[in-house]
């Protein structure tokens, strides 16, 4: 049996898991390859290539729905979009730079695997949020579907929600269904000094809590904030983003000026100056070219973010910065040292989880590169996990260990 099986439709890969599971063999299952390296070292006997599953296979942009096969290149169906001015909401993160790779290598299927929002996260929900629908093979080799084409369906258990994220640990999605909005006809970005990480959680804070429907926040430290797009040069900052027509971004920003007042005066940046940094924000920008130094990616409660960020940069000697209010921080350490004890002891007081992005396979091989799971949480992943595949035989070991 060759160490890679190409399969070039539904039927292929079901055949290529039967006979996977019918030989003892575990497969890992791969489209480009450009978030291999996110997760736990591979375990796998074989290879399941996925690259020939390409294409749109539905595209109503007057009903917002678009579907593609699973490897479809996520640069053209982003270009796609933006020709009849749509966009997918939830802002995908393209980690392949921050990992070493060409931007924009990734695929629809490795996009919804992952589950990586982006700045837009905070106002519009994550990849899993805009999920319509799959078409996909379980572990058994049985071809499966669930959700619909068409924004408002009920078909039962809401399987695409559960299946973003799994890290191809569940089935392999063959064909993904998911729901597009307009892309606003202009942004622009409020850029605010503050004194310190408490200051940027309350500036933070207000505007979150505000009427001015802000669709990116983050805290930048000086240093990070001088590696973005815009902002050469800045101090310590918060930034905050406004979307949508004219008028309306007009009147918010007035608004948005009026709430971030008590914290110092706030500089524009334009519609594409704006687009520059958020795209620099979403791609973790001032991390990417470090080699194999240790970054991390860790959900908290917002308002703790910036004070939780700029301790850990200074107890490990490293830089981390905050994207989704305070809610994401990016950390990124000196070395390749992970140290994900220290950084899950920091974590626990606020709660939240801590997920190593960036790392060398020994080190992905020796921490837990997810956050560890509680005994009833790990018991009720494990049940799910032999629903889908009772054999173990995709992606074992992806995410936890013996899973």
């Amino acid at each position: 049996m060759s160490d890679i099986i190409a399969a070039r439709d539904d039927g292929e890969v079901a055949a290529a898991v039967r006979t996977a599971l019918s030989a003892g063999k575990t497969l890992e299952i791969r489209g480009h390859g450009s978030k291999r390296a996110v997760g736990r070292p591979s375990q796998t006997d074989l290879t399941l290539d996925l690259s020939a599953l390409t294409g749109v296979t539905l595209y109503e942009p007057e009903e917002l729905v678009l579907s593609a096969r699973a490897a479809t290149p996520r640069a053209d169906i982003e270009d796609m979009l933006a020709a009849s001015g749509q966009m997918l909401a939830f802002e995908p993160m393209d980690p392949a730079p921050l990992l070493g790779s060409a931007a924009g290598a990734g695929t629809l299927g490795g996009l919804f695997a992952v589950n990586l929002s982006g700045p837009r996260r905070i106002s519009h929900g994550a990849v899993r949020d805009h999920a319509l629908g799959i078409k996909a093979v379980s572990g058994r080799g049985e071809p499966f579907k669930s959700g619909g084409r068409v924004v408002k369906n009920v078909t039962g258990y809401d399987l695409p929600r559960l299946m973003a994220g799994a890290f191809g640990t569940l089935c392999i999605a063959t064909e993904i269904t998911l729901k597009v909005l307009p892309r606003p006809p202009m942004e622009e970005t409020l850029v605010a000094k503050v004194a310190s990480p408490e200051a940027a959680a309350a500036a933070l804070s207000a505007a979150m809590g505000s009427s001015c429907e802000v669709s990116g926040a983050a805290f930048l430290p000086e240093g990070v904030a001088g590696r973005l797009p815009g902002l050469s040069g800045s101090p310590t900052v918060v930034a905050l983003r406004l979307e949508g027509v004219a008028p309306s971004v007009s009147a918010r920003r007035t608004m948005l000026r009026a709430v971030l007042a008590p914290f110092g005066a706030a500089e524009v940046l334009e519609t594409e100056a704006s687009r520059a940094l958020w795209l620099g924000v979403r791609d973790v920008a001032p991390f990417c070219g470090l080699g194999e130094r240790a970054v991390w990616r860790i959900s908290t409660e917002p308002v703790a973010g910036p004070a939780l960020a700029a301790r850990l940069a200074a107890d490990l000697g490293g830089e981390a910065f905050c994207d989704w209010a305070g809610g994401l921080i990016w950390l990124c350490l000196p070395g390749e040292s992970a140290h994900g004890d220290k950084v899950r002891a920091a974590l626990a007081p606020h709660g939240g989880h801590a997920t190593l992005i960036r790392a060398t396979a020994a080190e992905r091989a020796r921490t837990s590169v997810f956050q560890p799971l509680d005994t009833a949480l790990a018991a009720l992943t494990k049940r799910v996990k032999e629903s889908f595949d009772p054999g173990l035989v995709l992606n074992p070991g992806r995410m936890h260990a013996g899973m």
